[in-house]
């Protein structure tokens, strides 16, 4: 159900009224009794359920990772293997 933003035109009590999209808007203030107007604002999301997963989102990275050298975070995936190659390989 949306969420409707109305303000009192006679006192500028805001507020906020969970309606069916069918319904009809509210006229009369809570408040005071005065006409109301319909506010035009955007829409809140959240996600919620089984259906949703972390990698659904951005990541965040964290302050020690962005403060780390670049050498230290990652290195090339051949360098790794082709070293342990190396070593291991004898000489003539």
């Amino acid at each position: 159900m949306p969420i409707h933003e109305y303000k009192c035109k006679r006192c500028g009590h805001r507020f906020e009224a969970l309606q069916k999209a069918k319904d009809k808007p509210l006229e009369k203030c809570p408040k005071c009794g005065g006409p109301l107007r319909k506010l035009i604002s955007s829409p809140a999301i959240q996600f919620k359920g089984s259906g949703w997963y972390i990698t659904d989102y951005a990541k965040k990275s964290s302050p020690a990772a962005a403060a780390a050298p670049p050498e230290a975070n990652s290195a090339p995936a051949g360098d790794k293997k082709d070293a342990g190659k190396a070593s291991s390989k004898k000489e003539d």
